[in-house]
């Protein structure tokens, strides 16, 4: 079985219709989707995103932009440009929505895969696991995670091998191979606002038979996304850093 898995599409509907099409048009075919969240949030187009992964995701988690617009968090503590953007898309978005974001979980499993936006321990605090102290403290909660573990949030694409005797170890794609005998922390990259020094659309796929996920690129029209930021009442800076990735 294939599983398509993204995450972070941050209201960027130039970048996720692309991702949607390249996972349609993909041999053979995707037979599941999960998205780990944050489809709201920075971006120009919340209503769109909800709906377009509202149709295609089996699964879809909470991300802390989802839970921060739909009421389940506080988020006085961010910095104004997000905490104005959070503002502007609770405002924004539709009812029916929001009432979805209210019922998406913090974690799912199936068999040996998790999923999860942040850590996969202390889930509702989305902590960030993107390096090697991050990951080696997840082993102190070895009988807690699961084989693999899917994460989003940071919008890089950092991925980690676990073992209780050997610690942490980063692992490269963009193919992962995953060993019996470790667990592993994958973060899957960005569909709308990468951070990896690489601008286009971040998606991934992967086998259930063949223990592989692989990470993908699509280019999309980043003028066009901008564009849209720039003639909204967001920060102009989150429509400057799509062009560059960061």
């Amino acid at each position: 079985m294939l599983i398509g898995i993204f995450s972070d599409v941050h209201a960027n509907i130039d970048a996720l219709k692309p991702v949607v099409e390249a996972y349609k048009d993909h041999q053979p075919a995707i037979d599941k989707y999960v998205c780990l969240g944050d489809v709201v949030g920075y971006g120009a187009e919340p209503n769109a995103c909800c709906e377009l992964v509202r149709e295609l995701a089996e699964v879809t988690i909470l991300g802390n932009h989802d839970a921060a617009v739909c009421g389940r968090m506080n988020y006085a503590y961010y910095y104004d440009a997000a905490r104005n953007a959070l503002d502007w898309h609770a405002n924004k978005l539709q009812e029916t929505h929001h009432e979805w974001l209210r019922t998406l979980p913090y974690r799912e499993d199936w068999e040996n895969l998790c999923f999860c936006h942040g850590s996969p321990i202390n889930k509702e605090d989305f902590e960030y696991v993107f390096n090697l102290q991050q990951a080696s403290q997840l082993i102190e909660h070895w009988d807690e995670l699961n084989e693999i573990t899917f994460i989003g949030h940071s919008h890089l694409t950092k991925s980690f091998a676990l073992h209780p005797e050997d610690g942490a170890v980063e692992i490269f794609g963009p193919t992962l191979k995953f060993e019996e005998g470790r667990k592993y922390i994958v973060t899957v990259g960005s569909v709308g606002q990468p951070r990896d020094n690489d601008n286009r659309a971040c998606y991934g796929v992967y086998d259930t038979e063949e223990r592989t996920f692989t990470f993908n690129r699509v280019d999309y029209d980043i003028r066009e996304a901008a564009r849209k930021i720039f003639e909204s009442e967001l920060s102009s800076d989150f429509a400057k850093r799509l062009f560059f990735g960061i």
